[in-house]
């Protein structure tokens, strides 16, 4: 048997004999508590490691040197682990055994320690509430009550009392020594020293004293003592009425009080100087008495240096540089913002704000009164009169330059509002009172409330808006109000469309630009905008040009534009309950300008330009107008988009007015899209017309072609003259319409084109004789049509197959009289129709047609 392995030496031990030999087994495996204790101790492994140390050699060398088994090793392995095992077991019992006694000797300590802290804890207690009953008058131990700390309390609280009554005493006395000094001596000279030497403290007992004073007076001597003058101009006394004074202390007493209130504005203003805020707080505290304290109030405000200051340069001028006003001025340029002077004296308000809260804070104890006046005077006077200024600067530019002004100046004083709220001021760095916001609310409402009163500020709007759009439309309404004779182009129609609509808008604009209110500037910008230089304003004929009567997608962007930012500035001033009659206002100038004056008269000219073109015989129609079209729908569809996504919601507080807008807002687009439905279909009419008439110049025998070969092969080689100019005409038409339609307006067209080709077509065939060969000819013909149609992008609005009719029919001429008779078999009415074109064949009375007629 071999000896324990080396791999397990922490539990078996190597024998010391020779590698090879059998061992004795005279020692056992080894291990002691710790090989149980440790965390890698697995019970398994245990067992495992003590049977494989004991398996013999021969077992684990193969099969080719089994042996019998030995079961001695592993009973005697087994054996001396269980004894070692018993040994460890007792050993672990004793230890534990000390373990548990020591535990038990160490709560009997740990019982004890916690009874004696409680009774030193409850000896605690006890002390603490004798200590309590002796200071607030308990029982003592002598037995004695009102003892300790509510006596001491009681006996302060009496001598408190008789202090009190001690200086009222003092003061009545001195009142009345007081009041003996000026009625029997006509002077207060007590008075006066306590005034000159008792400091602040002093100043304010004279203010209250000499108010008791007048009370008495007014009293004792309602009438008072008056002090006649004599001839010479010497004061002498009147003599008293019993029960009155010799003097007049009425007058002495308020001369007193003015001087005194004098004194301490005087102190005051040399505290503030000094900024010895304590000073200043003592005299501010005195002549609160003085009518509630508005003299001080009012020295220290007029005094501020930030209204001497800004009162020298409230007078200047508003500077600026002529590009910054024109910027301002001009409706298609960003406004520069607020006026820089505004701007600088806005600043420096938040900081003298600010600033001088502090002091405010520190030198009145009615610092939110004080505040208060303060603010009114910054927004009344130098924010109010220099806002006055920069407004009517700004209004002697230009209408749209006042109301740009009017917006960045409320903008940028509400975030100078919003700022002083934020800060706190007095209450800094918490949010201000109550009082303060509700001062700057008012002040920054007052400020702009002139600007807003009933209708004036959207008048103010329209009244820029038209001006605008009567600008930009002007040479567009020139145009179209001059008459011309018989029109023979798109553009001389254009001419005649819209006088009775757009004249009115000419001489009011005409008008407009002659009236002496309006500001070189702005006259100079609607003459730009108009596209008119300042001679041509004395002009009675301006000059206008094909170009000029076009309609225009970026003058539409430029009115959608200006219009928006109208509407904005309108929500940022004006915005509240007012805000749907001011979208109402100013979707109706735009229905007015971009819809009637603008879209109507295009569409007008357009639609009669259509009209005349159906009777044309001589060359093919005009059909320029559709140029037009393209951008008389993208401006719709701005129009249409712009009032539904911007304006509608906008009116949606007052459903009244947001349905008046719904009404006027769909009669307007109904009736552009009407118009231009009348277009489309005056320009199908004209092109189908101009088909008829080429299709009448067909000649009978491009059906009935000669039987020579030379002829027949001529006429089989191309289609036939009437054939080819209308395909290229239809294919002109086409292409423009793809120009000026796109989408489903392009489909529809081209579909209801294709439609009136296929029933002209038709129609067309029944007026000829077609012979076999001429069969040959219709079929090549209708081939061309359905081609041309095949490459129009009808889309879904053409039926599948519309026009292989024109392919059927063709067929008719060509099939022999069984196959002829196979298509007629299908009978009803089409059977009956097709029946029509069998009869113009040439060989229609020959026996096979006849029967294949008669099976119909």
């Amino acid at each position: 048997m071999p000896i324990p392995g080396a791999d397990t030496a922490s539990i078996l031990s190597r024998d010391a004999s020779t590698t090879g030999a059998r061992s004795t087994y005279s020692k056992g495996p080894v291990f002691a508590l710790d090989t149980f204790s440790s965390k890698d101790f697995i019970a398994k492994e245990f067992i495992e490691s003590l049977s494989e140390n004991a398996i013999p050699i021969s077992r684990r060398s193969g099969p080719g040197s089994q042996q019998a088994f030995d079961p001695k090793p592993l009973i005697r392995t087994f054996e001396h682990a269980l004894s070692r095992l018993g040994a460890l077991s007792e050993e672990l019992e004793s230890r534990e055994n000390e373990l548990s006694a020591s535990v038990r000797r160490a709560e009997s300590q740990h019982n004890q320690n916690v009874e004696s802290l409680g009774k030193k804890l409850e000896q605690a207690i006890e002390n603490f509430h004798q200590l309590d009953s002796s200071l607030n008058g308990g029982v003592s131990d002598s037995g004695d009550q009102d003892s300790g700390g509510n006596v001491a309390v009681r006996i302060g609280e009496r001598l408190e009392e008789l202090d009190r009554q001690r200086q009222r005493a003092q003061d009545a006395k001195f009142l009345i020594q007081c009041w003996l000094e000026v009625s029997e001596k006509g002077n207060i000279s007590t008075l006066e020293d306590v005034r000159r030497l008792g400091g602040g403290d002093g100043k304010v007992r004279c203010a209250h004293i000499a108010r008791q004073l007048l009370k008495i007076s007014n009293r004792l001597d309602p009438e008072g003592t008056q002090i006649n003058s004599s001839r010479n101009g010497n004061s002498v006394k009147r003599r008293p009425i019993a029960g009155q004074s010799r003097y007049p202390t009425r007058e002495i007493i308020e001369k007193f009080l003015e001087s005194l209130e004098t004194d301490l504005l005087k102190q005051f203003d040399e505290f503030y100087r000094r900024q010895n805020f304590d000073g200043m707080r003592e005299c501010a505290v005195a002549l609160r008495d003085f009518n509630d304290g508005g003299s001080v109030m009012a020295l220290f405000v007029n005094q501020h240096q930030f209204f001497i200051d800004r009162s020298q340069l409230i007078t200047e001028e508003v500077a600026g540089d002529d590009e910054t006003w024109d910027r301002l001025a001009d409706p298609d340029t960003e406004p520069p913002g607020v006026e820089p002077s505004l701007q600088s004296l806005v600043d420096e308000v938040k900081l003298v704000v600010q600033e001088e809260s502090f002091i405010i804070k520190r030198a009145f104890p009615y610092h939110d009164e004080v505040l208060v006046r303060f603010l009114q005077r910054v927004f009344q006077q130098s924010i109010q009169q220099r806002l006055e200024m920069v407004l009517d600067k700004a209004n002697s530019r230009s209408s749209l330059a006042f109301l740009r002004s009017l917006q960045a100046a409320r903008s940028y004083i509400a975030a100078l509002v919003d700022d002083l709220k934020s800060h706190g001021l007095t209450e800094h760095p918490e949010p201000v009172s109550s009082q303060v916001a509700s001062t700057l609310d008012q002040q920054l409402d007052d400020l702009f409330v002139p600007y807003f009163i009933g209708s004036s500020y959207i008048e103010r709007e329209k009244k820029n808006l038209e001006e605008l759009y009567s600008s930009l439309l002007f040479k567009f309404t020139i145009y179209h109000s001059r008459r011309r004779k018989m029109p023979t182009t798109y553009f001389q129609s254009l001419s005649q469309r819209g006088k009775e609509l757009v004249a009115s808008a000419r001489d009011a604009y005409m008008e407009r630009l002659d009236s002496a209110d309006l500001p070189n500037s702005q006259k100079a910008i609607l003459l730009r905008i108009a596209g008119l230089k300042d001679a041509d304003s004395e002009k009675k004929e301006i000059e206008v040009t094909d170009e000029d009567g076009r309609l225009s997608l970026p003058n539409a962007k430029r009115m959608l534009k200006w219009l928006a930012e109208g509407v904005g500035r309108g929500l940022e001033l004006n915005g509240g309950n007012e805000t749907p009659k001011d979208v109402q206002a100013l979707l109706n100038l735009l229905l007015s300008h971009m819809g009637e004056i603008y879209l109507e008269t295009a569409l007008d000219a357009a639609s009669d330009h259509a009209a005349t073109q159906e009777s044309m015989t001589k060359s093919p129609p005009d059909l320029t107008h559709l140029n037009s079209l393209r951008t008389a729908i993208s401006i719709l569809h701005l129009l249409q988009t712009s009032t539904q996504t911007v304006l509608l919601p906008l009116a949606n507080p007052n459903l009244t007015i947001r349905r008046e807008i719904d009404k006027a807002t769909t009669n307007s687009l109904s009736t552009l899209e009407a118009k231009i439905s009348t277009i489309i279909n005056r320009t199908i009419d004209a092109a189908l017309a101009w088909v008829s008439r080429c299709l009448a110049q067909q000649k009978k025998t491009d059906f009935r072609p000669k039987d020579d070969e030379d002829a027949l092969a001529a006429a089989m080689a191309t289609e036939t003259p009437a054939c080819a100019a209308v395909t290229q005409f239809l294919t002109r038409v086409a292409t423009q319409a793809s120009a000026a339609l796109d989408g489903r307006n392009l489909a529809l067209f081209l579909s209801e084109l294709a439609r009136g080709l296929r029933s002209a077509v038709l129609e067309h065939l029944r007026k000829f004789s077609v012979s076999l060969a001429g069969g040959l000819v219709v079929s090549k013909d209708m081939t061309k049509y359905v081609d041309l149609v095949r490459g129009w992008p009808t889309g879904e609005e053409l039926e599948p197959g519309a026009m292989d009719i024109l392919v059927e029919v063709a067929n008719l001429f060509v099939i022999g009289p069984e196959a002829l008779r196979e298509r007629l078999r299908g009978g009803g009415s089409e059977s009956m129709e097709l029946r029509q074109y069998v009869l113009k064949r040439e060989d229609a009375g020959s026996v096979g047609v006849q029967a294949a007629l008669s099976a119909v």
